[in-house]
């Protein structure tokens, strides 16, 4: 047997094996309404659990990357849980007539507080129906007359005692313009000022003595007009009041009957009253002008008075599903909005606006994990929150623009609330090591596999997702190679022949794109030369930075060689991660050695382009082979590793088989086949362990050589571990199929030596020793002539 013959994989275990009938079977039967969510039982069960607990602290953490369906199982499991809850009841704030800055918060059962809200606009609009045009009553103005006779009747009795002590002295009391005046008479005839002037001074002075005196007895007669006056007013004041409270009564009392169950709305109503009577003195007594636009202000100003402020009211029927994609404070607890008048900023209890807390409240609270933390002030004051069960509230917190201006401390209303959060991995255990209250607050792990067995029953469950959604959406169909290709898509994302990937939403992303390309072929069946158009079509979209790589390598500006051989020089499978894209590009490892004492030295780690992972890889291979050769004496070398033109940071140790080699083939003086290239990471006993992104390396690898031409020669070794893993694209499988290229799979370092070297590795026999000019044996010959140079040396 050939070297190498038993490590070649054939072309049946370098895909997954997908058959049409089992996909016809499967698009033949009926699509199950439960079959929405595809997998996750571990994550499903989680939220199933959570949701059943009712208990304080059993909030949801929905661990997991986005698209792998989090938002979707969790919009769908509340949903159905909702429905099964009872509807909580609306919430309103009231003004505090007392104490205006601290309005106060009632709830009604759903739905009422909108029916309380319209009866309290209608009966603004009675009022305003109502008053003026009480005053208008004849027993008001009877009653308004009365009084104002009664003071008019005690002036007059004040006035004319003063007027018949003037006429007794020739003088004449007129009043005009509300001033009271005297005047002299003679001969029946009033004096003007000219005629008073020319009186002699015995006259005049007799004039000024009597009305001198007849002011002092004015001033006599009309000493209680002030008590008069205050009495009149105080009786017209009553009288108004009563007008208004009979007139109010009869409005206030129908509403108190229809809420007398309602002990909150009662009090409210029984406040109002008081209320109502001073705001229709104030703003609609009778002299107040019949105009539009005051009318128009006159509404604005009872409803901004009275009128509730619902913070929050249900319309369907069960518990609310709130998500809040964009959680700041403001938009969680709810905000005061503030207006300017006359230079000042003001608010009342109707500016105050809801919360994602107020309207999830009594139901369950979406939001983003990352997102809500970002914030240690909207993080700080939800634990808060939760721990209080109260809607916390510092509106004079969230805008230091407010600063000193007036600000309201609405009253706190009671929290009962499930918080469900999606976030990732790393930020669930960032949060559990450093906030202590995290996982008091959430108790359940909701964690989302990356991958879901590829069973028919999740076969089953994918295709019919798909054809509903091709069908009700799309308004087409799918053919049963078109559901192939999507499955092979599917473990491609999963990396696995045994696995799909739980990525759903890519799926559908790739059947809409194949979608437009079945349009344009003016098909109405999507079909599997659609899926790979569209595959193609993307794979050419983000291609400009791959196809950059293999036109420098083609052009000879990087060196790789494809064929031929050459010592300590072999080709590594890298992949790279550009943004959204990733593709595998094949790297030249070169490695050095030479008589000396510096061990191994990683000329990446020494320029700072190589990061720890990779530098571990690296240490091992002195581990290697010291254990494989240095048994009896000192591993002595000096040699240099690099991996040629990068010029980048350089991570991971799937290299490190590799670099074992070119070591190896330098130690040995044993060329490599240059048209292999392998890829693999090791232990320090020569076990070859599995690595990430199989298939790009292979597939980046086999462009390379198909662009110069297959050989027949040229092919790939991999970790065998990885074999499940492998899911190939049809060219490289028709390739392998046809002996155009090959894959190896190894377990052993041996067996890439042997492959790549094409020489017997050599077993180690009893005595300690190799088979002659095996690779093992002349590794251990040159390394043992390293040893003895060195020691030499030394002694000498």
């Amino acid at each position: 047997m050939n070297i190498g013959e038993k490590n070649k994989l054939g072309a049946d275990v370098l895909a997954p094996q997908i058959e049409l009938h089992a996909i016809e079977t499967c698009m033949a039967q009926a699509y199950p309404d439960e079959y929405t969510i595809i997998g996750q039982k571990r994550a499903q069960s989680a939220i199933d659990f959570a949701l059943g607990m009712d208990l304080p602290g059993y909030n949801i953490y929905v661990m997991g990357e986005p698209a792998l369906g989090r938002f979707t199982m969790v919009q769908e499991k509340l949903a159905a849980q909702s429905r099964s809850k009872q509807t909580p009841p609306d919430w309103l704030y009231l003004n505090n007539f007392d104490e205006h800055r601290q309005p106060s918060a009632i709830f009604m059962a759903a739905g009422e507080g909108k029916l309380f809200c319209d009866d309290i606009d209608s009966l603004i609009d009675e009022i305003l129906d109502t008053f003026p045009a009480a005053f208008d009553n004849p027993n008001y103005q009877r009653q308004k007359k009365a009084i104002d006779s009664s003071f008019n009747e005690k002036y007059d009795e004040a006035l004319e005692i003063v007027e018949k002590i003037a006429n007794q002295n020739n003088v004449a009391l007129f009043e005009e313009s509300g001033v009271i005046s005297f005047a002299p008479v003679i001969e029946g005839k009033q004096l003007d000022d000219a005629e008073f002037a020319s009186l002699d001074d015995e006259q005049k002075q007799f004039f000024y003595d009597v009305i001198s005196r007849l002011e002092n007895a004015l001033n006599e007669a009309l000493i209680e007009l002030p008590r008069w006056k205050r009495e009149s007013s105080e009786k017209l004041r009553e009288l108004k009041q009563k007008t208004v409270e009979a007139a109010i009564k009869p409005l206030l009392k129908d509403l108190e009957h229809k809420y007398t169950s309602h002990l909150g709305i009662v009090k409210y109503l029984k406040e109002l009253k008081a209320e109502l009577i001073d705001a229709v003195l104030e703003w609609l007594g009778e002299e107040s002008d019949d105009n539009n636009k005051e009318d128009l202000d006159k509404r604005a100003m009872l409803t901004e008075y009275i009128a509730p402020n619902i913070i929050v009211s249900h319309k369907e029927e069960g518990a609310p599903v709130v998500y809040e994609p964009n959680p700041t404070f403001g938009n969680i607890f709810g905000k005061v909005e503030y207006t300017s008048q006359s230079g000042s900023i003001v608010t009342s209890f109707r500016s105050i606006q809801s919360g994602a807390l107020h309207r999830a409240n009594g139901g369950y609270l979406v939001m983003d994990a990352e997102k809500l933390m970002s914030n240690s002030q909207v993080w700080d004051a939800l634990k808060l929150s939760l721990k209080s069960k109260q809607i916390k509230t510092d509106l004079a917190a969230q805008d230091s623009s407010v600063g000193a201006s007036f600000t309201l401390k609405p009253q706190l209303i009671p929290l009962n609330v499930k918080i469900i959060l999606l976030g990732s991995r790393d930020l669930y255990y960032v949060m559990q090591e450093y906030d202590d209250e995290f996982n008091e607050l959430f108790r359940v792990l909701a964690d989302f596999d990356y991958h879901i067995p590829a069973t028919d029953k999740y076969q089953f469950q994918l295709i019919s997702r798909v054809q509903k959604y091709a069908t009700d959406t799309l308004d087409m169909t799918l053919s049963s190679d078109a559901f192939a290709a999507l499955l092979r898509f599917s473990h491609r994302q999963a990396e696995h022949q045994r696995k799909l990937s739980a990525r759903f939403a890519d799926v559908i992303e790739l059947t809409n794109e194949a979608a437009f390309f079945a349009k344009q072929d003016g098909d109405n069946t999507i079909a599997a030369s659609h899926i790979d158009e569209a595959l193609a079509g993307k794979q050419y979209r983000t291609g400009q930075i791959s196809e950059s790589f293999m036109t420098e390598i083609k052009e000879g500006h990087v060196l790789i060689q494809t064929e031929g051989t050459q010592v300590g020089c072999v080709n590594g499978l890298t992949v790279l991660h550009i943004g959204d894209t990733s593709f595998g590009t094949p790297a030249r490892i070169t490695a050095t050695v030479y008589a000396g004492s510096d061990g191994i030295v990683d000329i990446e780690r020494e320029s700072d382009l190589g990061k720890s992972i990779h530098s571990k890889g690296v240490m091992l291979l002195t581990g290697y082979l010291g254990n494989k050769y240095a048994q009896d004496f000192a591993l002595t070398l000096s040699a240099n590793i690099a991996i040629e033109q990068s010029y980048g940071s350089i991570d991971g140790d799937s290299a490190s088989l590799a670099e074992l080699c070119a070591l190896v083939s330098a130690i040995t003086r044993l060329p490599i086949n240059q048209g292999i290239a392998l890829t693999g990471s090791i232990n320090q006993h020569g076990e070859v362990q599995a690595i990430g992104g199989v298939n790009e390396k292979i597939e980046g690898f086999f462009k390379l050589c198909q662009m110069r031409g297959l050989s027949g020669e040229q092919g790939v070794i991999i970790p065998k571990s990885n074999v499940h893993n492998l899911v190939l694209n049809a060219q490289v499988v028709d390739a392998v199929a046809k002996g155009q290229f090959t894959i190896y799979a190894v377990d052993k370092v041996d067996q890439a030596f042997e492959i790549l070297l094409n020489k017997s590795a050599g077993e180690l026999s009893a005595k300690g020793t190799y088979g002659k000019d095996t690779i093992h044996d002349l590794a251990l010959r040159r390394l043992s002539h390293f040893a003895e140079v060195i020691n030499g040396g030394v002694e000498e």
